[in-house]
């Protein structure tokens, strides 16, 4: 069998950057990475109770945290930002996002401010495309069908290539397979080739699934 490694972290240093950035003593370390995570958590849960998008897409492709001394920056990257940024009581919703992230963490004497930017082609990344086809095989759509879908909508956005694998009791099959197909090119070897990768499970009425996706997105020359 092949060794699989995580595309992101070979690439490391190379054409991919930390989603974490601050510097922590060793004891302090694992603390800090726990925080992150609530932060994360408590983000994508408060957009999933707020959010009522027709397709079932949270449209959220990463979160980027920075942290100082006195300061917690967080930049949430999405691609339907529509009711944190426009509407009616967009702002009202960032701050009531911003005092639950700070009654989950308890922070007193550092601020915390949260930005929400807007990316361009939202379904060139993993992320939201695997929350497209999350919300597809929630409503029994065939797997073949999503998995298509989700290849057009990509070659929109302007990629190289992509990889959809999906694993698991697919369309509610008795025996677990994995099932995948590839448009394009996704060289995994090449360092210098950005890929993005994301996985993801999806909880169906027969069990779950999980989701990977790998999309060549450029080649460093």
């Amino acid at each position: 069998m092949g060794q699989k490694i995580n595309p992101l972290g070979f690439r490391l240093g190379a054409t991919q950057g930390h989603h974490s950035l601050w510097f922590a003593q060793p004891q302090n370390y694992s603390e800090g990475l726990q925080e992150d995570q609530k932060i994360r958590d408590c983000i994508k849960n408060y957009v999933q109770k707020n959010i009522k998008i027709s397709s079932g897409v949270e449209g959220i492709a990463c979160i980027e945290i920075q942290k100082r001394i006195d300061l917690i920056q967080v930049i949430i990257y999405m691609g339907f930002p529509k009711f944190l940024i426009e509407g009616k009581g967009s702002p009202r919703r960032i701050e009531e996002l911003q005092m639950d992230v700070e009654k989950e963490l308890n922070c007193v004497n550092r601020k915390l401010n949260i930005a929400v930017t807007r990316i361009a082609n939202p379904y060139g990344h993993p992320n939201i495309l695997a929350e497209f086809i999350a919300g597809q095989l929630k409503n029994r759509v065939s797997f073949r069908k999503a998995m298509k879908k989700a290849i057009e909508l990509t070659e929109q956005a302007g990629t190289k290539g992509i990889q959809v694998q999906i694993a698991g009791r697919i369309d509610g099959k008795e025996i677990a397979r994995v099932e995948w197909i590839r448009e394009g090119r996704v060289p995994l070897q090449t360092i210098r080739a950005k890929i993005d990768y994301c996985s993801y499970t999806v909880g169906t009425i027969y069990g779950v699934l999980g989701i990977k996706i790998w999309i060549f997105v450029d080649e460093e020359e």
